[in-house]
């Protein structure tokens, strides 16, 4: 089986984020063909245009993380109806300046827990909307809306429910299939 470097994003700034217990129990339970890094955002200034000339260290840092990566995937809450104000900035650094877009062609999938009952649906959906402009294949199927509820995972990243522990391997299978496909059609770029 091909092995694959995922680099995932958490959504959420925060220590405790309920994301972040969800990211690493993905890691967890993910197939041993994928190794993961996480790619940090938090120090990215707002993005402005007037960077495109000379990019900040810290921006070529995040955009060569996500360079370095097979594939993508993003672990993120829903804050409004939308995607986090920090997530779309760090998606605007990676994708610009014109012609240097970091996820063109890079697999990815989302992901998201809320203590809300349709999880981060509409999240999602925004942040689909956004990878889809910028050109990054999306693992569309299986969707998957976590409804977090106390202690379904530790902070170790035991699931602590069989049924959701299942499902979220499952994705990962479904995900390493995902990059394999598309990374069989669209290899990445020397």
């Amino acid at each position: 089986m091909t092995k694959y470097k995922v680099g995932y994003l958490i959504g959420s700034l925060a220590t405790g984020s309920i994301n972040r217990k969800l990211a690493r129990a993905l890691t967890l339970l993910a197939p041993e063909s994928l190794s993961f890094t996480e790619i940090v955002f938090k120090d990215l200034p707002l993005y402005s245009y007037d960077y495109d000339p000379d990019f900040p260290p810290v921006a070529r840092k995040f955009k060569d993380a996500i360079k370095a990566a097979d594939a993508v995937l993003f672990v993120t809450p829903e804050y409004n109806r939308s995607i986090p104000g920090g997530l779309k900035n760090a998606i605007d650094w990676a994708s610009r300046p014109y012609g240097t877009n970091s996820f063109t062609h890079k697999p990815s999938a989302v992901i998201g827990a809320s203590p809300g009952a349709i999880g981060t649906a509409v999240a999602q959906q925004s942040l689909r909307s956004v990878l889809s402009f910028c050109n990054s294949p999306q693992m569309n199927a299986p969707e998957a809306y976590i409804h977090f509820t106390p202690g379904l995972i530790t902070d170790a990243g035991e699931v602590t429910v069989e049924s959701t522990e299942q499902f979220l391997r499952q994705y990962m299978v479904e995900f390493h299939a995902f990059i394999a496909r598309v990374l069989s059609v669209l290899p990445p770029e020397a």
